[in-house]
């Protein structure tokens, strides 16, 4: 039996940019009491807070890594922050400068809120805007042909970062080598769990997306398709350890 459980958080446990349904939380907390628990994901803290902290009671077990594991977050009967790994200004600007060109060259289109995101260890952009609607998102770029483009005229100009496609309409931009790989090797070591005792859950696990890092450290991985999917992970889990779930999870 696995340790510890890794999740992605948008698309995995939670549709993008939205809370954590009361099905999952509870399959959730009903996890912690079996396993220990972590969630990598390319939203920044405040992000960690409004979607999964808010909506759970037992903290216990459970390690947060936001901004694609560039932050590590432990509970120790309040939540204390073990690393951030900050761009410096120079690279900052360097990103900013390269991504700004490029994107002004995209056809136009309506946007709900910021299209990029300094979020410190991690910048985000997000092709409607960081406040598009679940709705209109999930058909922008399902089948990631629109963020491939941008991916790789980042990859000639901005070489020495680390460039993932996430989410549904995002791309993370990090230091090299510093992404959910890197988060996993942090958790490795903080938890003194091998990597042969951890499980990766995610849905961006294909070559480019940000979950794949995560499978190239050789964790063992499963691919799923959204939340739906994970729920039944999760009860698998849980069944397999001898736990149980609260009755309205089940169903």
């Amino acid at each position: 039996m696995k340790q510890l459980i890794i999740f992605d958080l948008d698309g995995t446990l939670a549709e993008s940019k939205s809370a954590l349904d009361e099905e999952m939380a509870q399959l959730l907390e009903s996890l912690f009491r079996v396993v220990k628990v972590a969630v990598i994901s390319g939203g920044d803290w405040s992000q960690f807070e409004k979607q999964v902290l808010s909506h759970i009671t037992a903290h216990e077990n459970l390690s947060l890594l936001p901004t694609c594991g560039t932050k590590y977050y432990q509970y120790k009967g309040e939540w204390k922050q073990l690393y951030a790994e900050n761009f410096s200004v120079e690279e900052k600007t360097k990103i900013l400068t390269q991504l700004n060109r490029i994107v002004k060259d995209l056809p136009p289109v309506r946007t709900w809120g910021e299209q990029i995101e300094d979020r410190g260890s991690q910048i985000t952009f997000s092709g409607l805007g960081q406040d598009a609607p679940h709705e209109v998102k999930k058909d922008w770029d399902p089948d990631f042909a629109k963020r491939k483009v941008i991916k790789e005229a980042l990859d000639k100009v901005i070489p020495g970062f680390s460039v993932r496609m996430g989410g549904e309409t995002s791309i993370d931009i990090t230091k090299p080598g510093i992404d959910k790989a890197y988060g996993i090797q942090k958790l490795r070591q903080t938890l003194n769990i091998a990597i042969k005792d951890m499980l990766f859950i995610g849905d961006a696990l294909f070559e480019g997306g940000n979950d794949y890092p995560a499978r190239q450290t050789g964790v063992d991985c499963i691919q799923v398709r959204d939340p739906h999917e994970t729920k039944r992970v999760v009860e698998t889990i849980i069944s397999c350890s001898g736990g149980s779930w609260h009755q309205s999870a089940a169903h």
